[in-house]
């Protein structure tokens, strides 16, 4: 049986995207019948072109702008897409991931850095302070 989740975080799915959307953030249990249910929420793996759309419904954003407003600003996203460590969580306010939005990237020797060492995974966060941040890596990590 398939499994799209562990197949996009082993880097077999590049042309799919991945959304992790917490239950904090979006309650509607038909989120499930799309992807699979995780401790704090719905993590969905779609092909690219139904993923920018359903993060769009979901979020209000375009995944591209995000991303590119997320890209900045490093933080950790853990590495199964459903939580990850706000950069600003050194205050007092709650910080936890409402979505994430992720895509794979082929191994690209010519490139170089991680990209040479492997498939890269790259993940854009939104912590409930406000903050958007990124992180990515290679899928052999």
């Amino acid at each position: 049986m398939s499994n799209p989740r562990a197949e996009f975080l082993a880097g077999d799915r590049l042309e799919d995207v991945a959304l992790f959307l917490a239950d904090a953030y979006v309650s509607d249990e038909r989120l499930e019948q799309f992807g699979d249910r995780v401790d704090d929420g719905t993590l969905i793996v779609v092909d690219g072109e139904r993923g920018r759309n359903a993060f769009q419904a979901a979020t209000g954003t375009g995944a591209m702008e995000f991303a590119k407003s997320a890209m900045s600003n490093e933080g950790a996203i853990d590495d199964d897409l459903t939580g990850g460590q706000c950069p600003e969580a050194d205050d007092d306010e709650s910080h936890d991931i409402q979505f994430v939005f992720a895509f794979a990237e082929a191994q690209n020797e010519e490139v170089g850095g991680i990209y040479a060492d492997g498939d890269v995974i790259h993940a854009y966060a939104q912590c409930t302070c406000g903050t958007a941040f990124s992180d990515r890596w290679t899928v052999a990590e």
